[in-house]
């Protein structure tokens, strides 16, 4: 008798093992919406306010945010709280831009950048607070100089650029080229971890 495992068995393994990997890597699959009130439909987002230095960092985040709500169909965003079952608001509470990869020269070849937002949900009907965060959090890399920009990162990937194009950049186009890349991506990374969280009650 064999005592290789059967395909199926080797199919549950490596689900159970994938599903480790993502929640192991803080990745949110496409939240069911299930820790949502079944009656609620619609959804007000308050604009979110700023606590850091960094001006209009919260209107820049409320765009990705509503993006992210529109994605999933399962709550329509209104213009008015009087219209809304549901009201989300919070605050930015940091973001960063920090140089972490140097040349031999001490000049700095790479940044991160990082992003902190609370975010709380108030149910419009009852007006108590059904879900509240203050740790959503995303960062990204962005090489400042062609020679340490990797051309198979996802920041790089959803540019309209190739490798080649890299190799012709100056320092400077490349810094703006990645810094943006890396800027837009975190912050659709904070909006799907924060439609995650609130959707499924974390």
């Amino acid at each position: 008798m064999s005592h290789y495992p059967r395909p199926s068995s080797l199919l549950g393994i490596a689900s159970i093992v994938a599903a480790l990997f993502f929640s192991g890597c803080g990745y949110h699959f496409a939240a069911s919406g299930d820790a949502l009130p079944s009656d609620a439909h619609t959804i007000y987002v308050s604009r979110f306010s700023n606590e850091t230095r960094v001006t209009g960092v919260n209107d820049e985040l409320m765009r990705y945010i509503k993006d992210e709500i529109d994605l999933h169909h399962r709550l329509k965003i209104v213009d008015s709280p009087d219209a809304a079952d549901l009201e989300l608001s919070g605050a930015v509470r940091f973001v960063n831009q920090t140089p972490t990869n140097f040349n031999s020269a001490l000049e700095p070849t790479q940044y991160t950048q990082s992003v902190v937002v609370s975010a709380m949900l108030k149910d419009m009907h009852t007006k108590k607070t059904i879900w509240t965060t203050s740790n959503v959090s995303a960062n990204e890399h962005a090489p400042v100089v062609p020679q340490t920009t990797v051309v198979t990162t996802p920041s790089f990937l959803q540019q309209n650029l190739r490798s080649a194009d890299i190799a012709n950049m100056t320092d400077i186009q490349t810094a703006q080229s990645e810094t943006s890349a890396a800027r837009d991506l975190m912050f659709q990374l904070v909006a799907q971890n924060l439609y995650a969280e609130m959707a499924e009650g974390f």
